[in-house]
């Protein structure tokens, strides 16, 4: 499973670079809105950073904007990945601009006949939102399961991109789950790698060597 992380945070994403576990970057215009900075100079500095997709979400809602949009975010850099909504004519744009060659991430899926149409429109990603179904009491994981068990029926190639991912166990289940990319704020992927008995074995590793060897 790839890891993104999602983020607008030059200092967030050269961290999880440094991991060595970074496989792309999403953004949306809130995460942009955060950092205060301008939309296209900082898809440019990320993509400076990262060579993997780097997913560019529009603000346009209607399909001119967005294909006028889309292709002003696809000349940023090779490895932009245009971020739309699954709408009616989010799926219009993904199809025109899936047609030219750019790749496209349908954002704000919540139910799998959505995560079907947009692969049939030619998406490369589709973006299921687990924690924000969880909040109103559906269960976010079993979209994933049903998405998942769509494209593996058909073979389609669209690759399902696992997002509001909230804690580690989501992260964990959605690898159990079969996601392809799991989208996760950096809070996350430091949590994953902290676990108390690590921390209390490095610990007594230590203090034993101290012991044994005066220091």
């Amino acid at each position: 499973m790839d890891l993104y992380i999602d983020t607008a945070s030059l200092d967030e994403i050269k961290q999880a670079a440094d991991m060595g576990v970074l496989d792309g970057v999403t953004t949306n215009p809130s995460l942009i809105a955060k950092e205060g900075v301008d939309y296209g100079k900082r898809l440019a500095e990320i993509c400076e950073v990262v060579e993997g997709p780097v997913s560019a979400e529009v603000i346009a809602t209607d399909y001119a904007g967005m294909i006028t949009e889309g292709r002003h975010h696809a000349k940023i850099a090779d490895n932009i990945v245009i971020k739309l909504p699954c709408t009616i004519d989010g799926l219009k744009a993904c199809k025109t601009l899936s047609d030219e060659g750019s790749r496209t991430n349908l954002t704000l899926c919540f139910q799998p006949l959505q995560a079907l149409m947009v692969a049939k429109a030619g998406a490369y990603l589709v973006s299921p939102f687990i924690g924000r179904l969880d909040d109103i009491a559906q269960d976010g994981m079993e979209l994933i399961g049903q998405i998942r068990e769509i494209y593996d029926n058909y073979g389609l190639p669209t690759k399902i991109l696992a997002a509001s991912i909230r804690h580690p166990l989501h992260f964990v289940q959605c690898a159990l789950a079969g996601a392809d990319v799991a989208t996760v704020p950096f809070k996350v992927i430091t949590q994953v790698m902290h676990h108390p008995l690590t921390d209390n074995g490095l610990e007594k590793f230590l203090a034993d060597y101290n012991k044994a060897f005066g220091q």
